[in-house]
């Protein structure tokens, strides 16, 4: 007799298992199907889908190990510190990234087991429904079929590969191989000039690469607010990215010496471009083929997203449920995440909430860049009249000491009600300072609020509350 289940969810990523354990506190019996091994040396099952595997963590484990490198070696010296020849083993940075990965997908695991969790290792689709609930297909190394009253599908996204360019992740790469570089290319082209891109470009353009980055859309950071976007295109040709916007790719091939980009610049001048590596980081597509949706009724839409409730992520089918890269919204893990716990508590009959306007996003550049709610050009396009508040971190003693100057934030509110529209900031720390803006805004704060709230001395947060302050011309410090 096949196993019953009161949840199972497909997939176990930020959204997937983060929505399992949440659903076993409330007491279901709860199973998770993954099937990805992720370069896993014995070919076991890695739980953490692509961002703790081959995306956020990893990354984010290069871009320290990168950061320190470029410390060390170019301002190191602004602190009266003195240091010998300086050399990256570029082979153990990965070593460590990967123990990292390990580290964490471990973790993982025990969490299923304290929490009574049932892994299914194999690919899991639908079969059908019957009285029992849905029918659900698990093709590993042991088939069966596992029946569930609900079930969450968090399949997550790949990437995105350009038509006529041969992805081999050694030569020409998407985010899993531009993790896994045994040594540091000479020269590295980056075809996308998006969050991967840009993150995976600076890693090693700090290690000693020369970095060409050829973006086909005309502005730079489109998603961002502009003034952030012109200030981070600024500071990232400082440098040394070499940013190319308004292109048109031709035929890519790779042999033996590297690889041959041909492309016509935004002026229509045919172009070539001859590097080491390429990375290619054009965005990702959700992960909703090969799950048997036709088989319970379901459709996705033309972009391969399985349509579903703006308020619940209900899908059409009675019990089925879907979040993350696969239904609409920001492909972000901490959104993922938000609605797994969210579809989890709604089958408990709770009535939770997601304020997707207050989803906060960050690039994990240097400087990095963060935001949450709107931009000012989103704002002039809806007519909705605001104020602007601006404050750099130049001005901020914690910034100066740090040695980390660069950039500022801007703070957006309402003209009439003062309410906290958009909160964008550029510099260091980014992505720990906006959450205090997203606490801001769930709370339909002001930014009087902010300007009145006490922050410590010395700290990069004052320079969120000297924005706020400015909002209404009152900023105390410049």
């Amino acid at each position: 007799m096949s196993q019953a289940f009161d949840v199972v969810v497909i997939g176990g990523g930020p959204g997937g298992y983060i929505a399992a354990i949440r659903a076993a506190q409330l007491g279901f019996k709860v199973a998770c199907a993954e099937s990805n091994p992720f370069d896993d040396p014995k070919g076991e099952i890695r739980l953490g889908g692509t961002c703790l595997n081959v995306g956020c963590i990893p990354s984010k484990a290069l871009l320290a190990s990168s950061e320190e490198f470029e410390k060390i070696s170019h301002h190191a010296v602004d602190h009266g510190i003195t240091v010998g020849s300086v050399s990256i083993d570029s082979k153990k940075m990965v070593t460590r990234k990967d123990e990292i990965v390990t580290k964490m997908t471990a973790g993982i695991q025990y969490l299923f087991r304290k929490n009574k969790i049932t892994l299914l290792k194999g690919h899991a689709s639908f079969e059908g429904k019957s009285a029992n609930g849905y029918q659900i297909k698990i093709d590993g190394k042991e088939k069966e079929t596992v029946s569930a009253k609900n079930v969450i599908i968090a399949t997550g996204s790949k990437a995105r590969h350009l038509p006529g360019i041969s992805v081999d992740n050694v030569l020409i790469c998407d985010n899993e191989g531009a993790l896994k570089f045994d040594s540091v290319p000479k020269k590295l082209g980056v075809i996308g000039a998006g969050v991967i891109g840009l993150e995976l470009g600076s890693v090693w353009r700090r290690l000693g690469s020369e970095v060409i980055v050829l973006e086909a859309l005309p502005s730079f950071l489109a998603a961002c607010d502009q003034g952030i976007a012109k200030e981070a295109q600024k500071l990232f040709t400082k440098q040394g990215l070499n940013i190319n916007m308004g292109v048109k790719i031709g035929e890519v091939k790779a042999d033996k010496k590297g690889v041959v980009v041909h492309y016509t610049d935004s002026a229509g001048k045919a172009l070539k471009l001859e590097c080491d590596r390429l990375i290619v980081s054009v965005g990702r597509i959700p992960n909703t083929d090969q799950l048997g949706l036709d088989k319970i009724g379901l459709k996705v839409d033309e972009r391969g997203f399985i349509p579903v409730d703006d308020h619940t992520c209900a899908t059409a089918a009675p019990g089925v449920y879907a979040v993350g890269d696969v239904v609409r919204g920001p492909m972000l893990a901490h959104k993922a995440e938000d609605e797994g716990v969210l579809v989890a508590e709604i089958i408990a009959g709770q009535k939770p909430h997601i304020d997707y306007n207050c989803i906060p996003w960050v690039i994990y550049t240097d400087p990095e860049i963060a935001w949450v709610g709107k931009t000012e050009q989103a704002l002039k396009e809806a007519g909705i009249a605001y104020k602007a508040g601006q404050f750099p971190f130049a001005a901020n003693g914690r910034a100066l000491g740090m040695g980390r100057a660069d950039g500022f934030v801007k703070v957006l509110a309402d003209a009439k009600t003062d309410e906290i529209l958009g909160v964008h900031i550029i510099g260091a720390n980014a992505s720990d300072l906006i959450a205090e803006a997203a606490v801001a805004m769930e709370f339909k704060a002001a930014a009087e609020d902010i300007a009145r709230i006490c922050h410590p001395h010395p700290s990069l947060s004052e320079v969120v509350r000297e924005a706020a302050l400015a909002t209404d011309q009152r900023a105390l410090n410049m």
